[in-house]
């Protein structure tokens, strides 16, 4: 189990705005000490760096991100999917990339 403080420092966001997290997302649900402490499961903490990166990196709303989570949950997990058969490599007609890529620099450098 991990502090409000370990967790904060892993994810690089403030305590109170885990604190913030745990009231508007119910799926959080740390243990609470003697004086208030949090001590977060491994779950939790699974919870909140998915909720960390939709909201910092992908972009997502509070309300979103709570809708996402809602569906992941609600969703069995998917079947992994079989291996794409493999393929031999498309013919790649080298030297016309390369006259294409020396038409884009000479257009460069003209400009």
């Amino acid at each position: 189990m991990r502090t409000i403080g370990e967790v904060s420092a892993e994810l690089g966001v403030k305590p109170h705005i885990l604190r913030y997290w745990e009231a508007q997302f119910d799926s959080i649900k740390p243990l609470k000490r003697a004086g208030g402490r949090r001590y977060y499961r491994p779950e939790d903490v699974e919870t909140l760096r998915t909720i960390d990166r939709l909201l910092n990196r992908e972009g997502f709303t509070v309300r979103g991100a709570r809708q996402y989570l809602a569906g992941k949950a609600a969703k069995p997990a998917p079947a992994a999917a079989p291996a794409p058969a493999v393929t031999a490599a498309p013919s790649i007609d080298l030297a016309a990339l390369r006259a294409i890529r020396d038409r884009l620099a000479a257009a460069l450098e003209a400009a």
